[in-house]
């Protein structure tokens, strides 16, 4: 097969949970362990950075790899899902894995995928184990898909264990509360490998303190050292902060690539993890290293689709927020925004919380309502009749791009287009 034979072939036989949802989803790693035994066991090979979390997880991935990829460390990067290319999923040293590797991956553990029927999900996992053995890196930064504690990538022996913000997602999988989805999260947590957490939550701080102390483990809240301070902004196209570490100034008038305010915690997160690194003596870094890789980290990972800009007439910017905690934080950032009027193209998936996502957009908005072209996504249509009972008016369009076309052209001198809702929406107008 060539590569986009190959591709096809992945997404045809091996349920992917970001398309079609709960009936990809496989709660045991016993899968992922009989894979990693054909493969030769290519997770023993490599360092690791676990981080899991909620919201922000993403972001903290690319944040830490960019500075040790910086650093010049050979640094892998498993994230997931993808915008665009399948590819982006697995990357060293920002490179995504090549096409060939992909096909070389897949008609060599072809006929252990038929005999294992692994879920799409634990054979990209293994396949980055793999690529990342093969290339002999010397660190991975691995982010969890879902939860953690049965998570495909929960198979390694950690440097240090990252866990973001913690909110209400995939409660179908992970619990109904924010203890219970905390748990999930810190069954990443090692015996002896020290914790980061992003923030402290007064629900979910006893189970990860408990957890830690369990394993004899040194428990670390970024916000207790780092603190992220916005110093300026050029407009919507340029953001300065101040990095503080222990109420000493750390580093001064940092040019952020990363546009969005929810940010800051994820920035003082990846510090944090870095920081530790660093007591530990894992790695050696110079301060400014640490900057530019920051400064860098678009450019190094190919982070995309986080508060991003993609037109600046009309002012257009799109982000992948989907649950609850993000769309606040987005229509946080919205209502401090200089604009006339709001253009907002929406689709959601079809396993979401509606109607409190819902609640959240601004009323004076004008929306485009549409579905994504994914199995998973939600009816534009019905999408309408939620919005409208949450007092959000628009219109229906046939596709994606129909209604971001439609938006840029109703936009006019001093409007904003703002597209989100799902990553699905994203990922087609990127």
């Amino acid at each position: 097969m060539n590569y986009q034979e190959t591709i096809e072939w992945l997404f045809a036989q091996l349920p992917m949970y970001q398309r079609v949802g709960q009936a990809a989803y496989k709660a045991d790693l016993s899968n992922t362990f009989a894979l990693l035994g054909q493969l030769g066991h290519p997770e023993e090979h490599f360092n690791v950075v676990h981080v899991a979390g909620t919201n922000g997880k993403g972001s903290v991935s690319h944040i830490i790899a960019s500075v040790l990829q910086q650093a010049g460390y050979k640094t892998g990067l498993y994230t997931s899902p993808h915008l665009r290319d399948f590819r982006e999923r697995i990357r060293v040293n920002g490179q995504m894995i090549p096409q060939e590797a992909v096909v070389r991956f897949v008609e060599k553990y072809r006929p252990g995928f038929n005999e294992i029927k692994p879920s799409f999900f634990e054979m990209t996992v293994g396949m980055a184990y793999d690529f990342f053995a093969a290339e002999k890196v010397d660190v991975a930064i691995l982010e969890t898909g879902m939860g953690g504690r049965l998570d495909s990538t929960n198979v390694s022996h950690p440097w240090v264990t990252v866990i973001t913000h913690i909110d209400f997602d995939h409660t179908q999988f992970l619990g109904n509360s924010l203890p219970e989805i905390a748990a999930e999260k810190a069954g990443i947590i090692k015996e002896g490998v020290p914790v980061v957490i992003g923030r402290r939550q007064t629900e979910t701080a006893p189970v990860f303190e408990k957890i830690a102390a369990e394993k004899k483990n040194m428990l670390i809240y970024a916000e207790d050292h780092f603190e992220v301070k916005h110093i300026h902004t050029g407009g919507e196209l340029e953001k300065f902060y101040d990095f503080w570490f222990n109420n000493e100034l750390f580093m001064e008038k940092v040019n952020s690539p990363l546009l969005g305010d929810y940010q800051a915690e994820n920035i003082a997160t990846a510090l944090q993890a870095i920081q530790v690194l660093l007591e530990s003596g894992k790695i050696t870094i110079e301060r400014n290293t640490i900057r530019k890789g920051f400064e860098n980290v678009i450019h190094n990972t190919g982070l995309e689709g986080r508060w991003q800009i993609m037109k600046t007439n009309p002012l257009t910017i799109c982000d992948t927020g989907h649950n609850v905690d993000g769309i606040k934080m987005v229509v946080s950032q919205l209502k401090r925004m200089n604009m006339h009027n709001l253009h907002f193209v929406l689709g959601m998936v079809s396993d979401k919380n509606h109607e409190e996502v819902l609640s959240l957009l601004p009323k004076e908005a004008s929306y485009y309502f549409c579905r994504a072209d994914v199995p998973r996504a939600l009816d534009a249509e019905i999408l309408k009749e939620k919005a409208f009972k949450q007092g959000l008016n628009g219109r229906v369009y046939p596709s994606v791009m129909h209604a971001y076309r439609s938006a840029l052209n109703n936009a006019r001198t001093n409007d904003l287009v703002f597209v989100g809702g799902s990553t699905f929406v994203v990922a087609e107008v990127i």
